[in-house]
C-alpha cells in the first residue's frame, strides 16, 4: 500500500524541541505539548495514519540527531516500530471489518424480526440493548439516503450520545434511513432524535413507532414508523415528526379493504360525472375537511374566494346526494376522502 506523503506542517517546531531538550535535558513545556496534540488533531483530520506519522518523527529525530551511533540505534527503531504499527493497523482493521460485519447482522436480524429471539436477546447485550425490556423505534429520512458511515448518521450521533451517553441507545441505519432505537418510556430520547435528525436530513420527515416489550418489540415498533412514513406519503400528511400512536385509526379504516373501496366508490364515484373529473372536488372536499370545514379557511388554501369555494361544495351535494356541511353526511363523506387518498384514488381504479 503506498503511504501518504507527510506534510512538514506536522512537525512544526519539532526539531527546534529536541535540540533545547538535547541541549539542557529538560521536558516538554505545557505550550509544547499543546501545539503537539494541536497538529495530531489537524493531521487526524487530513486523514494521515498514526503510524505514518509517529514513522516521520523517528526519521526527523534521526535525522537531526548529532550522534552517529545514536542515529544507528533510532534507524533501528523507526524499522522495528513501523514493522510492529503495520502488524497492529492489519489486526485493528480486521477487527473493525469483522465488528462492523457483526453489528450489520444483528441489526438487520433485529429489524427484519428473524432469527431465535433468545439468541437475538443476548446478542443485543454487546450492543447496549436489553432486549427484555420495552423499547420505541424512530425513523429518519429517505430510501437509500444515508449509511453508517455518512457524515450525517455521526452528526446526529454525536448529538444524542452527547446529550443521553449513560443511556442504552442503538442509532444506525436501514435501507438509507436513520433508526434510533431507545427504551420504552423515555420518549425525550427519540424527540431529540427526532430534532436533529430532521435537521440533518434537510427537512426529512421523521415517524415515531410506539413501545413494545420483547425481543419482538423493536421490530413491531420499527414497521409502525415505517408504516407511518408511508401513510403521511400516501395521505400527504407534512408534519416534521409523526407518531404512530397518533395515526392508529388509518389503519382501522383500510385494515377491510374491500369495504372502503366499496365506500369510495360509491360516494364518490359520481365526481367522474364532473367538469375535469373528481380531482378538483376531491382537492376541494379535502380542504375543506382540513380546515376544520371552516369555509373562507379551506378557500384560502385553495386559492379560491369563498363564493367559487361554495359552489363546488353545492356541486359535490349534486352529484353525490352527500352534503359536507351536514354533520349526519359529513363523517361519510370525510371517511370516504380518506379513503380515497389511502387507496390512491382515482389514481387507481377500484375495480366494479
Amino acid at each position: 500500500m503506498k503511504r501518504r506523503t507527510i506534510s512538514e506542517e506536522y512537525l512544526a517546531g519539532y526539531t527546534q524541541i529536541l535540540a533545547e531538550v538535547a541541549a539542557t535535558g529538560r521536558r516538554l513545556t505545557r505550550d509544547e505539548l499543546q501545539s503537539r496534540r494541536a497538529l495530531g488533531e489537524q493531521a487526524a483530520e487530513a486523514g494521515h495514519g498514526l503510524r505514518a506519522l509517529v514513522v516521520k518523527h523517528l526519521a526527523v529525530t534521526r535525522e537531526t540527531w548529532p550522534d552517529t551511533a545514536a542515529a544507528g540505534i533510532l534507524a533501528a527503531v523507526e524499522q522495528a516500530i513501523d514493522a510492529f504499527a503495520e502488524g497492529y493497523e492489519g489486526a485493528q482493521r480486521l477487527a473493525v471489518r469483522q465488528e462492523e460485519a457483526a453489528r450489520r447482522e444483528f441489526i438487520d436480524d433485529l429489524l427484519y424480526g428473524r432469527s431465535d429471539l433468545g439468541r437475538l436477546a443476548e446478542r443485543a447485550e454487546r450492543f447496549g440493548l436489553q432486549l427484555s425490556h420495552a423499547h420505541a423505534v424512530a425513523v429518519a429520512g429517505t430510501p437509500a439516503s444515508y449509511d453508517e458511515t455518512g457524515s450525517v448518521l455521526r452528526q446526529v450521533e454525536q448529538a444524542v450520545f452527547t446529550r443521553f451517553g449513560d443511556r442504552r441507545i442503538l442509532l444506525t441505519t436501514k435501507d438509507g434511513r436513520l433508526v434510533c432505537i431507545a427504551p420504552g418510556g423515555q420518549d425525550e430520547i427519540l424527540a431529540f432524535f427526532a430534532k436533529h435528525a430532521h435537521t440533518a436530513t434537510d427537512g426529512g420527515q421523521v415517524a415515531i413507532g410506539r413501545p413494545h416489550p420483547g425481543p419482538g418489540g423493536v421490530v413491531h415498533s420499527y414497521e409502525e414508523a415505517l408504516n407511518a412514513l408511508d401513510l403521511a406519503e400516501r395521505m400527504h400528511l407534512k408534519g416534521p415528526v409523526l407518531r404512530a400512536a397518533d395515526l392508529l385509526v388509518f389503519p382501522v379504516l383500510t385494515r377491510d379493504r374491500a369495504a372502503m373501496a366499496d365506500l369510495v366508490r360509491n360516494v364518490l364515484g359520481p365526481l367522474h360525472k364532473a367538469r375535469g373529473g373528481p380531482g378538483p372536488h376531491l382537492a376541494t372536499l379535502t380542504a375543506y375537511f382540513d380546515a376544520g370545514c371552516i369555509a373562507t379557511e379551506a378557500a384560502r388554501r385553495l386559492n379560491l374566494s369563498v363564493r367559487a369555494l361554495t359552489y363546488r361544495l353545492t356541486r359535490i351535494h349534486s352529484l353525490t346526494g352527500s352534503n359536507p356541511a351536514d354533520p349526519m353526511h359529513r363523517y361519510t363523506l370525510q371517511t370516504a376522502v380518506i379513503g380515497a387518498r389511502l387507496l390512491d384514488w382515482p389514481a387507481k381504479d377500484l375495480g366494479p
